[in-house]
């Protein structure tokens, strides 16, 4: 059942997180699963991420990009670092009966647990969700897969890469057949597996306010697949709306117009106008009023009805103007645009820079880091920065001593015999 763990510091006040009565048992790795326990860790929850001895989290050999110290080997990827703050790193050997042991231990002692192997593939350890919730009824248990615990495909390893292609957001993205670069196209981060994290934090959440009326813990399924499914939103509806199956329109809008890239004399530009209104001022502004009066272009129904008439029309006018000079223009006239920023671009944004986005944290043995902040803004319950990315296994000592109550000469005893 709960546990609590007292309060975080920030600065010297002393601020107990939203979560901070809440202890998370990770026993995922790579994306989905530590993006999910980040956000809960970042809200003040004890999270303690269990690791293979040796080699831990996937994550951390993905480089380079890779940030360094001083003394050879003490080097980590850029990867594992964005999805691995406020945590405790602990080596477990679940392969062998000690190990299991301890994750049942700690299971029987934590509210939430948190895994991404196949499915099944706990059982024979004794540690799937029916195992566990015996023991400690209270446990939320959350398993995330490709596919679910149930279908045809619930057995398959499911990659973020090939569910954006089987829930059908690359059919949606990228320039249609025929232009120059055609083709589907994915997303350029993993978004599959940050959405499945997101939606699982909420689920595990719910699970938790569910839990606080009943006194149980429930078992919480969540699928790559059906979060892609799910996460295609307007497209979806589209679809289901007309049996038609959405077209590919690169940066363009099935629904709005003008909504999209354009060229400008120094680079592109984002036009995002979404009512007849703000067209009209965009038109005004480019000293083409009669643009906005024109029948086949005065509603948005119109202009999406006579796209291609329109999109060619406006490409040429927006080349007259760099991209800068566009945005200072429009954004006097309260016309949603903006520019196409790299990333060196982004963090130098003055938002961006006011937000705080870019923080610094220690990492052991090669010293400060940076990393992208969380947007999470809690008024009386702030995230707390407490502690970097850990370096595989720092804490496991720690955790075996303090939430286990076991020896110094018990734990020398597991580590000579290769179980942490």
């Amino acid at each position: 059942m709960a546990t609590t763990r007292g309060v975080q510091e920030s600065g010297a006040e002393l601020i107990p997180g939203a979560l901070s009565s809440i202890r998370v048992l990770d026993l995922s790795r790579v994306l989905a699963g530590p993006w999910a326990t980040q956000i809960l860790a970042d809200l003040g929850a004890d999270v303690i991420k269990v690791e293979r001895p040796g080699t831990g989290d996937d994550t951390r050999s993905w480089g380079p990009p890779w940030f360094s110290g001083e003394q050879p080997g003490d080097q980590v990827a850029a990867y594992y670092l964005c999805a691995n703050r406020n945590k405790r790193s602990v080596t477990i050997d679940i392969g062998v009966a000690e190990g299991q042991a301890l994750i049942r231990d700690l299971a029987g002692r934590s509210d939430v647990l948190v895994e991404n192997f196949k499915v099944g593939g706990l059982a024979r350890y004794g540690l799937d969700y029916e195992s566990l919730h015996a023991l400690n009824p209270g446990l939320v248990y959350c398993s995330i897969t490709g596919f679910g615990q149930t279908g045809p495909y619930a057995a398959r390893a499911g990659y973020d890469f090939l569910v954006q292609g089987l829930g059908g957001l690359m059919s949606v993205t990228g320039r249609p057949d025929g232009e120059p670069g055609g083709g589907p196209m994915k997303v350029g981060v993993a978004l599959t597996d940050i959405l499945t994290g997101l939606y699982a934090a909420n689920a595990i959440q719910a699970a938790l306010a569910a839990r606080d009326r009943t006194g149980v813990g429930q078992h919480v399924d969540m699928a790559l697949l059906d979060v892609q499914v799910a996460c295609l939103a307007n497209q979806a509806m589209n679809y289901l709306a007309t049996g038609h199956d959405p077209a590919r329109l690169g940066n363009a809008h099935p629904s709005i117009v003008p909504y999209q890239d354009f060229p400008t004399a120094d680079g592109y530009m984002i036009l995002a106008i979404g009512n007849d209104g703000q067209f009209a001022r965009f038109c005004a502004e480019a000293g083409q009023p009669d643009l906005s009066t024109d029948a086949r272009f005065a509603t948005n129904e119109a202009r999406v009805r006579n796209r291609d008439a329109l999109i060619p029309i406006l490409r040429h006018m927006t080349t007259a103007r760099t991209t800068a000079a566009w945005v200072q223009a429009l954004e006097a006239r309260a016309v949603p645009c903006g520019p196409i920023n790299g990333l060196t671009d982004v963090f130098a944004d003055p938002q961006v820079r006011a937000r705080d986005l870019r923080i610094t944290m220690d990492y052991p043995g090669v010293g400060p880091v940076p990393l992208v902040a969380s947007p999470m803004r809690l008024s009386d319950t702030p995230v707390d920065y407490r502690l970097p990315p850990p370096s595989l296994g720092a804490h496991t000592d720690e955790v075996l001593r303090g939430l286990l109550g076991m020896s110094p000469q018990a734990i020398r005893a597991l580590r000579e015999r290769d179980v942490i």
